[in-house]
């Protein structure tokens, strides 16, 4: 059965293990608290724990970089979500394009650190991004999160994370990856969903039952969102009724499922490899977006970039008055 809609597919675990600005649409007014986390380094290691990364919602709000559009967004028919606006705001009200920051930064990267920025940015995409549902255990978060920057997945989301265990314990799994990766926090399900689909994604659950339909006969060409629910209870009731899709992992052995930070990386490894498989290629993203996201990446480069832009910022100001 091939499943092909131009509406994003969301896929849902339901497995026992495998289970920034405001708008004017109809959402609870949480909504418009979420942030649009693309996370670096924290300025101490005491700080760089996931507690403080997916539980502190001003926290995350301070490490945006590129001026980002609205959380609910309605994309033109066949357009791609891509979350960034050529703009970057300096303070003293300056404002600066993508390539004035690639500009600024560059000359103090190495030339093996820009050619990295290049080859990453040339194979990111949006069109498949990854959303965890209520995990418990931030080793696994964090697991999944490096299978999503090694497999060039730039978008995740985490829903009601459990604050409880501090991310520092976990940081030698995820390698930094965090760093990389563009990630927005929710406190519901319903909120999440609600903004999928209002930039152009579809919502499925994998869920074993006579309806599914196997992950190897979809087509990943799509948008999709690929999530994975809570280690013990799995994917949520809330989750499972807003879904429009079943889908499944085929299992060949005697146990039923997949640890869910393993289940997450096979459903992204098999969704970048189905992309290549038809369109010979899974990063998507225009020359126009692949210089804003390197000039996001050029900000997140070290805790210097900000003010080295800063000051290039002044001197463009100086030298035309």
């Amino acid at each position: 059965m091939s499943v092909c809609n131009c509406k994003t597919l969301l896929l849902c675990s339901s497995l026992s293990s495998f289970k920034s600005q405001h708008t004017t649409l109809s959402l609870s007014s949480s909504l418009t608290r979420r942030c649009f986390a693309s996370l670096q380094t924290a300025p101490s290691i005491a700080d760089d724990t996931v507690k403080q990364l997916l539980t502190n919602h001003d926290g995350v709000s301070r490490l945006m970089k590129m001026e980002r559009k609205p959380l609910l967004f309605q994309p033109q028919p066949h357009a791609r979500w891509f979350p960034y606006v050529d703009r970057f705001s300096c303070e003293n009200g300056y404002v600066i394009s993508s390539g004035e920051i690639i500009d600024a930064v560059s000359p103090v990267m190495s030339e093996e650190r820009r050619e990295r920025f290049k080859n990453v940015v040339q194979n990111r995409s949006y069109s498949v991004c990854l959303v965890v549902e209520g995990l418990c255990d931030f080793g696994n978060v964090s697991a999944a999160f490096r299978s999503a920057d090694a497999l060039g997945v730039q978008s995740v989301h985490v829903v009601s994370c459990d604050a409880n265990k501090r991310y520092r314990d976990n940081r030698h799994v995820s390698m930094g990856a965090e760093k990389w990766l563009d990630i927005e926090l929710w406190d519901s399900t319903t909120e999440c969903f609600k903004m999928l689909k209002s930039r152009g994604y579809r919502i499925a659950t994998t869920h074993l039952g006579m309806d599914t339909v196997s992950i190897y006969d979809m087509d990943w060409s799509c948008p999709t969102a690929i999530v994975v629910g809570n280690e013990n209870r799995g994917i949520s009731e809330e989750a499972l009724e807003l879904s429009d899709l079943h889908c499944s992992i085929p299992m060949n052995g005697m146990v039923d499922s997949f640890n869910v930070s393993v289940a997450a990386g096979i459903l992204m490894h098999h969704a970048v490899c189905d992309r290549i498989s038809r369109m010979g290629h899974h990063g998507d993203l225009t020359e126009e977006e692949r210089q804003i996201l390197l000039a996001e990446f050029s900000l997140r480069h070290s805790n210097s970039a900000i003010s080295i832009v800063q000051d290039y910022a002044k001197r463009k100001v100086a030298t035309s008055t």
